[in-house]
């Protein structure tokens, strides 16, 4: 049975409810109460409300989808790209980035150390395989060439 979404309660109960499973960004969690009927008025009214409480943080979920990716393995440039696409501001990004603390480097030397068990490329196929897949993962290719060529063992 779903719930109406039609008094201010009954959407600051739900996106409640959404927030205690994960942290969500406020177009998210718009988007989410739109798709269960909520008017956008009382959105954005218990929204405001949950801002102001601090139950509702864009820095914490910023900061913990951060860590989520990174942890899968996703590097900073496919992080940036998601959070983007969620409605994210790109300065509230880059600045959630930076002060991550997530030693990028070191994910990615994780990340190709999991998928290619630390093999460096013995050919132009190999190395143009690798490649592939770490740029697809949010490494740049800045990044994947100093990996794949033993440069980043120098830092």
């Amino acid at each position: 049975m779903s719930v109406v979404l039609d008094t201010p309660v009954a959407v600051r109960r739900t996106a409640m409810d959404l927030l205690a499973r994960r942290e969500h960004g406020r177009v998210e969690l718009t988007r989410k109460l739109r798709q269960r009927g909520a008017p956008p008025e009382l959105i954005d009214e218990a929204l405001d409300r949950l801002t102001e409480e601090g139950l509702l943080s864009e820095s914490r979920y910023l900061e913990s989808f951060i860590g989520y990716r990174a942890r899968a393995g996703y590097g900073p440039v496919r992080i940036r790209e998601e959070l983007g696409q969620r409605g994210l501001q790109r300065s509230d990004i880059e600045q959630a980035l930076r002060e991550s603390g997530v030693d990028w480097q070191e994910h990615l030397r994780d990340t190709w150390q999991r998928k290619f068990s630390g093999q460096r490329p013995a050919d132009q196929r190999e190395r143009s395989k690798q490649t592939r897949f770490l740029v697809y993962r949010g490494y740049s290719m800045e990044m994947v060439g100093r990996l794949l060529s033993g440069r980043d063992l120098d830092d």
